[in-house]
């Protein structure tokens, strides 16, 4: 039979809150005296067949299930526990079966082996040991900022178990040996690792608190769980350094008798421990972006010294035990270490630093567009920052209701509408909040614009906490809070009929769609802001479905129809907010004989703005109709493979990708009949769909090249050009690569007319394989020859 010992989770489990685990007196034996039973004692033959077992050997019921074994968990007590066990005929021969299970007790040891890790942390060590100790203590680091949990990582370190347990209240109590003279005894070289596990125990305390006081997803972004170990919370940092300067002193003082390369290579691991801590705490610089920046930026220079002294190191693989679990407490069967490579972990720590070196420039706020280019350029980069790194982004955006750390959300809201629909605009004006008399109608716009902002506050805020998710999570966000864009903009109409009249505003005469007499229209500028929001929100959940892979080959025309649509409403929308942007312009040049440089720059950037949506728009028009012509056309020669739906039609995978869409009221969504038009085009041919493709392809060409000669400036990516120009470089090479596609099927289409067969195939290639991750460009090629 196995043998068990007593684990923490063991004894949590049967204890009651308040209350410690004392032995009760057995139940009273059933009675079980009544006519036609005879009642066997079956102690000694159940005991002689359970030693013929072997060691986690297991006898299972062929119909027991797994809910059953969880039930009979939950039922009966451990076997070592001092607690009474339900009588056989209960749930204990199936509760036997889970706890003999070495896959689901940790507390099963098997013959020759110790229930407690045996290794001797006080052992002299070499220092290349030492060297191959903190190198696999990098990995494991690394493993938990890629979502694993503790316990299959740092916590598998016996010497970390060692400093943790029990919890160190100072410095000169966190040693590996907790005897009276354990410290003086200690051998000279554990100062070194003991140094650098401090260090990594109070980052990975920063790293911990910082992700759970920020918006994550638990298990699915990163695992917080610490299984009641403290991460070294109660010590300072200023400590953890001073304990730091001791051992580079120590190390420093052993040149002559330590290899020098070996002494280089440990000096350099506890920099690097040194300014991650320092790094871990760049926060409170947030107003000082230089003094932020420059412990990143010294790591990135530690880190090819680090990489290149690897081999240098000895693995001491005994240093780290799976048995360590059994200490922690948690819920969870025992799971084996994460093995992550060398090399692997060096290149996310590389990529950590510099990401945390990018993301403070953020810091250097420059207009709220730029701000909203830098997120969501720098999110999207791949692969994808991580968990820290961005939850970093989100405190330096919105720590104590504070933006950057020096802006309010108001100046931040105020500058955004000063940019998109209301520049140089009076409802803007600060002085009107000084305005007392509720007869001027300055009072009541001061009223109606506080009440907007408090309406439009969260929504604005959300677009930035949402682009610093997941990529996943971003899309299935988007899905809720564009629902909160249409309420507001409907709310925003009526505060605009408000303002409208308060204001005195003049109309704008405008053609009609109809050709007949110019029509007076007003601005409505809230509301246009808010629908202008709501329309960018939409194409990009469009977008993300392509760079996620949410639709099947033969649904990319489908749904770059309906971007299409979506950023022909934006085109339209933006024209008309650039209409009243060039009235607000030509009224202040009259108006004011001495123009305002602050007034004037701000009229001058609305307008830069309003030709940037108009050109980014008119792209993803023309791009996305030249896809979706590419795609119906190969769609109708069969080149496109289908997955087998036996269960799905039409009309319901429509409902489904629509279903985020489908309770916005405008732009209202287009129906299936007018959906199943604009996929099929059943009265255009093959050869007009691809004409009218290589005309809008063309179209989308001269447009992106048009942006990639804006200044960081005229495109609002002050900050992140280097990003924004790399995401347009790459749609500018998707739309020549549509080009290419059109052209080899048209001259396939000729030759099939001429009576040669089709002769070619398509390949639509994985986003991560394309120019683009929004522009899934199919490649055509040559059919092989047999």
């Amino acid at each position: 039979m196995a043998t068990y010992g007593v684990g923490a989770s063991d004894e949590i489990a049967w204890i009651s809150e308040g209350q410690a685990a004392e032995p009760r007196p057995p139940p009273p034996p059933p009675n079980i005296t009544s006519p036609g039973i005879v009642a066997v004692d079956i102690t000694s033959k159940f005991v002689e067949a359970a030693a013929t077992l072997s060691p986690g050997e297991i006898v299972k019921d062929g119909m027991f299930t797994l809910f059953e074994s969880v039930a009979a968990l939950e039922v009966a007590p451990p076997p070592h526990s001092s607690l009474p066990r339900p009588c056989c005929v209960g749930p204990m021969p199936l509760t036997l079966m889970q706890i003999m299970d070495p896959k689901m007790d940790s507390g099963c040891v098997g013959p020759g082996d110790e229930f407690e890790e045996m290794y001797d942390v006080s052992q002299p060590l070499l220092p290349e040991e030492i060297l191959g100790i903190i190198d696999q203590l990098l990995c494991h680091e690394m493993s938990w900022h890629l979502g694993y949990p503790l316990s299959q990582t740092v916590f598998t370190s016996v010497y970390v178990e060692a400093l943790l347990m029990p919890s160190p209240h100072s410095t000169n109590e966190a040693t590996f040996v907790r005897e009276p003279d354990g410290a003086a005894t200690e051998q000279p070289m554990l100062l070194v690792l003991r140094a650098y596990c401090l260090a990594m125990l109070k980052a990975c305390n920063h790293v911990n608190e910082r992700i759970k006081s920020e918006h994550y997803y638990e298990e699915e972004d990163f695992v917080t769980n610490t299984y009641h170990r403290t991460l070294l919370d109660n010590l300072s940092t200023s400590d953890i350094l001073a304990v730091l300067a001791e051992a580079e002193e120590f190390l420093a003082s052993r040149q002559e008798s330590i290899d020098g390369q070996v002494v280089d290579a440990l000096l350099h691991r506890l920099q690097l421990r040194r300014l991650f801590l320092v790094a871990a705490e760049c926060p409170v610089h947030v107003k000082d972006p230089e003094m932020a920046r420059e412990p990143w930026t010294q790591a990135l220079s530690v880190l090819p010294k680090i990489k290149s002294t690897h081999a240098l190191a000895k693995a001491k693989d005994e240093a780290f035990s799976v048995k360590l679990q059994r200490k922690l407490a948690s819920t969870m069967p025992p799971r084996p270490i994460v093995e992550l490579g060398f090399d692997d972990a060096f290149r996310h720590l590389s990529r950590l630093f510099e990401d945390g070196s990018e993301i403070i420039g953020v810091l250097q706020y420059a207009d709220s567009q730029s701000l909203l280019t830098f997120v969501a350029t720098f999110q999207s980069k791949k692969p994808q920052p991580l968990v820290y790194v961005r939850t970093l982004l989100q405190t330096f955006l919105f720590d104590a209701m504070e933006v950057l750390g020096s802006m309010s959300i108001r100046q931040l809201l105020d500058d955004d509408l000063s940019i998109v629909t209301l520049p140089a605009s009076p409802l803007l004006d600060r002085d009107n909040d000084d305005v007392e008399a509720m007869q001027d109608p300055r009072f009541a716009i001061a009223q109606q614009m506080e009440l907007f902002r408090k309406r439009a506050a969260q929504p604005f805020l959300d677009i930035f906490r949402t682009a610093c998710q997941n990529r996943c999570r971003v899309r299935r966000t988007l899905c809720h809070v564009i629902r909160d864009w249409d309420q507001l903009q409907a709310e925003a109409e009526d505060v605009d009929q408000i303002l409208q009249v308060k204001s005195k505003e003049q109309p704008l005469l405008r053609q009609s769609a109809t050709g007949d007499a110019p029509v007076e229209t007003y601005a409505l500028s809230l509301s246009s802001w808010a629908y202008l929001y709501k329309l960018r929100q939409m194409e990009w959940i469009v977008q993300l479905g392509f760079e996620l892979q949410v639709y099947q080959p033969d649904e990319l025309a489908g749904m770059y129809w309906y971007l299409n649509h979506l950023a022909k409403c934006r085109l339209e929308h933006s024209e008309r907010i650039k209409g009243f942007v060039v009235r607000d312009v030509e009224e202040a040049r009259l108006r004011r004989q001495r123009p305002s440089p602050a007034a004037d720059e701000q009229l001058q950037r609305s307008l830069a703005y309003a030709r940037l949506s108009l050109l980014d728009a008119a792209v993803t028009w023309e791009l996305s109709d030249a896809l979706c012509c590419l795609y119906i056309v190969l769609g109708r020669l069969g080149l496109l493979q289908s997955p087998a739906r036996p269960l799905s039609e039409d009309r319901l995978r429509y409902d489904l990708r629509m279903k985020p869409f489908a309770s916005i009221s405008f732009p209202e969504l287009p129906s299936f009949d007018l959906f199943s038009a604009g996929v099929t085009q059943t009265e255009t041919t093959s050869e007009e769909l691809l004409e009218y493709g290589e005309k809008a392809v063309a179209g989308a060409k001269k447009g992106l090249e048009a942006l990639g000669r804006l200044s960081p400036t005229e495109s609002f990516s002050l900050g992140s050009h280097d990003r924004w120009s790399a995401l347009v470089k790459g749609a500018l090479k998707s739309s020549i690569a549509t080009g290419i596609a059109i052209s080899s099927l048209q001259r396939a289409l000729r030759r099939r007319s001429e009576g040669v067969g089709l002769e070619v195939r398509a390949e639509v290639p994985a986003p991560d394989k394309a120019y683009h991750d929004w522009w899934i460009v199919p490649k055509i090629s040559p059919t092989p020859a047999e």
